[in-house]
């Protein structure tokens, strides 16, 4: 055998967790009252302008981290702050600009659906159209719809119409409500909303939810439905040995982690830490391990020379090459799990919008 058929194959990388911003969600941000923030894509600073692009700067800034595919979705918290109507209208028109983007260069990109979950019907008939006419591969979540936590029963049709087109919801953190943000993250000055966001607030405000979802019955009633959980697990998978004394006060059907093991799917939305990725794979195995980026919010982020939030330079790419893994199961962290999760899905452009 030659030294060029020794060589191992390149792991194809799907990106999972890519966002943007399109104009039409700008708009209905602006309108209601959303602060313009570059972390929401106002504004000329490059991050901004990243959040923006979906042509030859996040090809470039793609093929910079070494991902292959990027499957789209729009930034937190999507069209779940708006008003009934305006959700429905800004998440079609959303998702006919991401289907005509991935159309334009689908080698390159895929995505998951704007889901107007503040009308649960409509959301539905959305997610049904965005999977069976655009071949979308799932939907993005954000948690909360206004203050209705992700259990509230309004959304159990749309658990129950996932799990019967056999597509994962991803689910995004949004900022805690404001007696949270009061109560834990006051008087700590510019460093407080920071903490309350991007550096931890998030994760326990969707972790609450994912057990909130689970002791709730949703899986019980759903055994099909299947989530993505992005930054590690949103950190309760870390709590699983003590948290799962909770089971049987619940009444629920399977011990706490089968759930972790069985509908949900974990990746580390660019934190490059190779504790977390262990930790993880120890839990959940990784054959429930998928990939992603984050992207626009870990590229060229390292304040301080801090280390595990920055995915450029190439860092995307050996961050998983480099991984105390076999190359099959790099290769399926890298794409085969979401392949073998979502590879179904087939647009269909010819059918009638059911919306």
């Amino acid at each position: 055998m030659d030294k060029e058929q020794e060589m191992p194959e390149k792991i194809r990388i799907v990106g999972l967790e890519e966002h943007v911003v399109l104009p039409v969600l700008q708009e209905a941000w602006t309108r209601a009252g959303l602060p313009q923030t570059p972390q929401r894509g106002y504004g000329d600073e490059p991050f901004a302008q990243r959040l923006r692009d979906v042509g030859d700067r996040r090809l470039a800034d793609m093929d910079d981290q070494g991902v292959d595919v990027a499957v789209l979705s729009l930034a937190s918290p999507g069209v779940q702050n708006l008003a009934p109507a305006d959700a429905v209208s800004v998440a079609r028109e959303a998702n006919d600009e991401l289907a005509a983007v991935v159309a334009g260069n689908p080698k390159r990109f895929q995505a998951l659906a704007a889901i107007p979950t503040p009308d649960p019907k409509a959301a539905v008939a959305e997610l049904e159209r965005a999977v069976s006419q655009f071949g979308f591969r799932g939907a993005m979540l954000y948690g909360r719809t206004g203050d209705k936590l992700a259990d509230a029963p309004e959304f159990d049709d749309l658990y129950a119409a996932a799990a019967r087109l056999r597509v994962p919801l991803h689910f995004h953190p949004q900022t805690p409500v404001q007696p949270v943000l009061d109560a834990y993250y006051s008087g700590l000055g510019g460093v407080g909303m920071g903490l309350a966001t991007a550096g931890l607030g998030w994760y326990y405000d969707l972790g609450v939810q994912y057990l909130r979802m689970i002791f709730s019955g949703v899986f019980d009633r759903h055994p099909e439905l299947q989530v993505i959980a992005g930054h590690w697990g949103e950190v309760i998978l870390f709590y699983l040995d003590h948290t799962g004394i909770m089971a049987p006060n619940a009444g629920l059907e399977r011990p706490l982690a089968d759930y972790f093991r069985q509908n949900f799917w974990v990746a580390g939305s660019g934190t490059v830490s190779e504790r977390y990725l262990r930790w993880t794979a120890e839990v959940i195995g990784t054959a429930r391990m998928l990939y992603s980026t984050d992207y626009p919010y870990t590229f060229g982020t390292r304040p301080g020379g801090f280390p595990f939030l920055d995915t450029s330079g190439g860092v995307a790419r050996s961050f998983l090459e480099q991984a105390p893994f076999t190359a099959e199961e790099k290769a399926a962290i890298g794409s085969g799990n979401w392949e073998r999760l979502t590879g179904h899905v087939v647009a269909n452009p010819g059918q009638r919008s059911a919306v």
